[in-house]
């Protein structure tokens, strides 16, 4: 999955970013945060991961 469009998914579902770092950037919602991966395509495995934790919260 293309990184643009994993951010677009998680800043939809009220996440902003929180700090950016060396390899991810951290996005909160205010009680959770979440590691997104600075690669320009992100192991799809990981993206459903990041998708299925910030939609249950």
């Amino acid at each position: 999955m293309k990184r643009r469009k994993l951010i677009k998914e998680v800043e939809n579902n009220g996440w902003w970013i929180k700090r950016h770092g060396a390899e991810h950037d951290i996005y909160t919602n205010g009680s959770s945060d979440v590691a997104v991966p600075r690669h320009p395509d992100v192991n799809e495995e990981t993206a459903k991961e990041i998708i299925k934790k910030v939609r249950r919260v």
